[in-house]
């Protein structure tokens, strides 16, 4: 019953450990993006200019996409919840030492230390959410988890610009190093501790769960759809201010209004996807192309503006939770390497979107060309995903079995299956699947048929056709 099993996947409650997750997966995305409302305080207290002070966030990014898979392989003998808490601390740490120096070069080793200790976070946490719920709900698990992500982007960035402005940029970064600390206990409390006697990590039984090539579809898939959604983000102030008309008062809320978007995709693609995930992840692509061309177009009219920038969050990060599942279902032995590299697509995609994007803007399209890049590139999105589709229904086919006539045993095999006697009478009506076996049955009943009429009535009797 495939309905009723849906039914429940999608409404069954998902434990506290989902949430708590979700909580540090919080702390690491509003980390990761709190710098750009505080860019101008950074660089006036520290004596840098703004745009080397956007290192902060180049060296970040660089961080998530070489960091993630090589600290999933350093923290893949680890306990889960060990791994977890170790991310934590070294988070923390790294917010103290940017919160205490005004060494340049310090802060932005320290972004580099603290985007690694992101990125081993997002990896583990990924993996401790599919794995304790099950592959039924795993979706929607990650849905929850990675919406931590997006509630950054709605709650904790806007916060943090605010505080960084009001109590000087280092508050924020104290905030975020105590909040670290605080959610060490519940990671402890909540993720379990692995059984001894499980299959014991290793990096070659990693390497083997991404010859899959479902996984590298999953990755690219990954890429794309966050190099769209990115490519127009990234440069929607302009695009808001100069095309649109709007004052630049009006961008944060803009913003805002993406944030909330993203927040309810990504919950939303989760649980839907837990039933559907084709149909989310066809509809989320289809719906995310259709929203670029049409924000190209209508860029001029601030309310299409508005709402074309919500739905680009509401269906750009919907398909997200979908992907990270699905690669860790595929390499299920060894995922973590999997669910690393996945986190390094997106931040792939993203770095790639935006640098192509900013070719664009200074190019004729002028401020709508980030929106035209985005849009192509989403267009790319179906290649990977078609191929994926049908690489999974192949996967999910049932081998064919033989069926056997159950009237009679199935046949020996005997020299009467190697080749024909030359004595074998037709196969008159006979259905066995060896030639030389219906010829030779009928050979017999033929000299069974002769056998009765010279042996009398009795005979006969038992046999009646023969006289037909």
């Amino acid at each position: 019953m495939p309905e009723a099993s849906s039914h429940s996947a999608g409404t069954a409650r998902l434990p506290l450990l989902i949430y708590v997750l979700a909580a540090g997966v919080f702390l690491m995305g509003t980390t990761e993006f709190i710098v750009a409302g505080i860019l101008p305080e950074i660089a006036t207290d520290i004596g840098v200019g703004v745009a080397d002070a956007g290192l902060m966030i180049t060296v970040f990014a660089v961080g998530m996409i070489v960091g993630t898979p090589l600290m999933a392989i350093a923290t893949l003998k680890l306990q889960r919840r060990l791994a977890l808490s170790l991310s934590l601390l070294v988070f923390a740490l790294g917010h103290v030492v940017v919160a205490l120096t005004s060494s340049f070069p310090l802060i932005l080793t320290m972004r580099f230390v603290t985007a690694l200790a992101t990125g081993a976070f997002w990896a583990v946490a990924a993996v401790v959410a599919a794995k304790a719920v099950g592959p039924r709900l795993s979706s929607r698990a990650l849905g929850i988890v990675l919406g931590g992500g997006m509630l950054a982007n709605v709650v904790g960035v806007p916060l943090g610009a605010l505080a960084g402005q009001a109590i000087g940029w280092r508050g924020p970064f104290w905030a975020l190093a105590v909040l670290a600390l605080i959610a060490v206990v519940p990671i402890l409390k909540q993720v379990p501790v692995e059984p001894a006697g499980g299959p014991v990590p290793s990096v070659k039984a990693e390497l083997a769960g991404l010859r899959d090539l479902r996984v590298w579809l999953v990755l690219a898939g990954a890429a794309i759809v966050c190099g769209s959604s990115l490519a127009a983000y990234s440069f929607i102030s302009p695009l808001l201010t100069e095309n649109t008309g709007m004052a630049a008062s009006a961008v944060p809320l803009v913003l805002l209004a993406y944030g909330v978007g993203a927040l309810i995709g990504s919950n939303l693609g989760g649980r839907l996807g837990t039933r559907r995930p084709y149909s989310v992840l066809f509809t989320s692509a289809t719906a995310t192309f259709f929203v670029l061309v049409a924000l190209a177009l209508f860029s001029h009219s601030p309310t299409a503006t508005v709402v074309l920038v919500f739905l680009l969050g509401l269906f750009g990060m919907s398909t997200n939770p979908i992907l990270i599942g699905k690669a860790v279902g595929y390499a299920d032995e060894a995922p973590t390497l999997a669910s690393a590299l996945s986190t390094s697509a997106f931040n792939v995609g993203t770095a790639v979107g935006s640098w192509i994007a900013g070719f664009a803007l200074e190019s004729p399209l002028g401020e709508a060309g980030p929106v035209v890049v985005g849009a192509a590139i989403a267009a790319l999105y179906f290649l990977p995903l078609s191929v994926l589709f049908v690489r999974d229904r192949r996967a999910e086919r049932p081998l064919p079995t033989p069926a056997r006539p159950e009237a009679e045993p199935a046949a020996r095999p005997t020299p009467d299956c190697q080749a024909p006697r030359p004595d074998a009478g037709p196969a008159l009506g006979d259905q066995s699947p060896c030639p030389a076996a219906r010829g030779g049955r009928m050979f017999s009943f033929l000299a069974l048929c002769l056998s009765s009429s010279a042996g009398g009535r009795s005979t006969r009797r038992l046999l009646p056709w023969c006289s037909r």
